[in-house]
């Protein structure tokens, strides 16, 4: 399991460490690290032409230093001094030694083969500055690979906002533990891949803010059948969606919880027959919850509609003592009525998008922060936030939906998900994510274990089929057994130190 810290986190970790350790040590740590990742992606360093964009402060020294080993391997290193009264001085005659140069201005970013970005470290805020932001806007013109340094100037290393201009890196290289800003809301699409340089910080780091599930993890989570298991040993799942207006998230919901393996499905909304058609395998009652059987979770809530027939079957399925997961129509009526959830005993997962979040009036900050939030009541800047307010607001885990969804508890505990697409965002996709945590809500997993477990499958399988192209929702269903097979694949179980989200664009 990968950990997630706060730059106050990496910040105070930082100092017993420079405190019993020689003037500079860890600085010489980062910048060697970050030199060895520049050269592993470029493949050589003889005649690469490398730019420093370098600003005041520390960042802007791991740059130069970092600089100076490449020009030792035969780069042609430039750095462009934002502010050159200020520039770190040893890094600076440190380049000076090896060959480097001082660039009048940023016109050799146009024929960089890569630029690091050392403008501005972890205790940034705010956008960058105008003569920051046009030399930001240059390379990402110019034909550079672009790498942050520690990270992309301008993103919150906190949160992940992006108030203003910022770096648009292929490629982050931080150093210590991985900053949660670099793999959540906008910080995420300015970092790429991020790469960790370890530069001796383990030893002192708290417990993380958040967490990031691999591979490895999700298979242990996975259970698998034995010898001893029946249809109903295995987790029989309870699926309220669609209606004669939509019945296709009553067809996807269901088949997504059929393909990711439980004993049984149970399906009781008013899309019977569409179901029955497509999906044989599983058990249509039609009618009420109630008269559906015994089951171990329920699924409630898309594309059923939001009318009084609705509101009385959702009241019925969260007045059960089972998990249940609410999504779609049923956040609509949740957030007309929170009490259906806020007074239950048994887990529920509530998994909004943005606009669903936004209409329980109890979100983050008001303004966008750049990254999707919705003024009063919305998400707001700090995604993780915002997910655990409402979580702990409603006694519920939270998915809130995104590029990179973010998965919270009552009592905190939060899961970063890794393996997101863009590929994703398209209609049906939340149903087949609903059917999947429901899988494993019936199968015995914690909530907030299912919640984020099945936030990871579902991405792998949106990876999987975005290689054969554009998908719908329909297709990732069929790819959910592939997905599965793929984490099981994994060896090496998450250690609990902190780690690095690796580059990963495909299946």
């Amino acid at each position: 399991m990968r950990g997630l810290f706060t730059a106050d986190q990496v910040r105070a970790a930082e100092e017993p460490v420079l405190a019993r350790t020689r003037e500079g040590l860890l600085m010489q740590r980062a910048a060697t690290g970050l030199a060895a990742v520049c050269l592993r992606l470029l493949g050589r360093a003889h005649g690469v032409r490398v730019v420093l964009l370098v600003g005041a402060g520390s960042n802007g020294g791991d740059a130069l230093f970092a600089g100076a080993h490449l020009a030792h391997r035969g780069a042609r290193v430039d750095a462009v001094l934002l502010a050159p009264d200020r520039a770190h001085a040893a890094g600076l005659a440190a380049l000076r030694r090896a060959g480097g140069r001082i660039a009048p201005d940023g016109a050799v970013l146009d024929r960089a083969d890569l630029v690091l970005d050392g403008v501005v470290g972890i205790g940034g805020s705010g956008g960058l500055r105008p003569g920051a932001a046009a030399l930001a806007e240059r390379a990402a013109r110019g034909p550079g690979l672009v790498v942050a340094v520690d990270v992309p100037s301008g993103v919150d290393a906190s949160t992940g906002a992006v108030p203003g201009a910022a770096v648009m890196a292929q490629h982050t290289v931080t150093f210590g533990a991985v900053k949660i800003g670099l793999v959540v809301g906008a910080g995420r699409a300015h970092a790429g891949a991020v790469h960790l340089v370890d530069i001796g910080l383990a030893d002192e780091l708290p417990e993380p803010h958040a967490f990031q599930l691999t591979d490895a993890d999700v298979a242990a989570r996975l259970p698998l059948p034995d010898a001893g298991d029946d249809k109903y040993s295995q987790g029989v799942v309870g699926v309220v969606a669609g209606s004669a207006t939509y019945p296709g998230a009553g067809v996807l919901c269901t088949g997504a919880a059929l393909r990711t393996r439980p004993g049984l499905v149970r399906y009781a909304g008013t899309a019977a027959d569409g179901v029955r058609a497509a999906w044989p395998e599983a058990i249509v009652t039609g009618g009420r919850p109630g008269d559906a059987g015994r089951v171990q979770a329920w699924v409630v809530g898309p594309g059923m509609g939001t009318d009084d027939d609705a509101r009385s079957v959702l009241a019925e399925v969260l007045a059960t003592d089972l998990p249940v997961l609410v999504d779609a129509d049923g956040l609509t009526l949740t957030a007309d009525d929170p009490a259906l959830v806020r007074d239950r005993d048994a887990p529920t997962v509530l998994t909004p998008h943005d606009r669903e979040f936004a209409r329980f009036g109890i979100g983050g900050d008001a303004g966008t922060g750049g990254d999707g939030g919705l003024g009063r009541g919305g998400v707001g800047p700090d995604r993780v936030a915002a997910a655990r307010r409402l979580a702990a607001e409603l006694g519920a885990v939270v998915l809130l939906k995104g590029d990179a969804t973010v998965v919270a508890d009552a009592g905190g505990r939060t899961y970063v998900n890794g393996t997101g697409t863009p590929w994703l965002a398209t209609a049906g996709t939340g149903d087949v994510l609903s059917g999947v945590i429901g899988a494993l809500l019936a199968a015995g997993l914690p909530a907030v274990e299912a919640a984020a477990a099945g936030a990871h499958l579902h991405g792998r399988a949106g990876r999987i089929a975005a290689a054969d192209g554009p998908f719908v929702a329909g297709d990732l269903v069929h790819r959910l057994p592939a997905a599965v097979a793929r984490v099981r694949a994994a060896t090496g179980p998450g250690d609990g130190r902190p780690a690095v989200r690796l580059p990963d664009s495909g299946p």
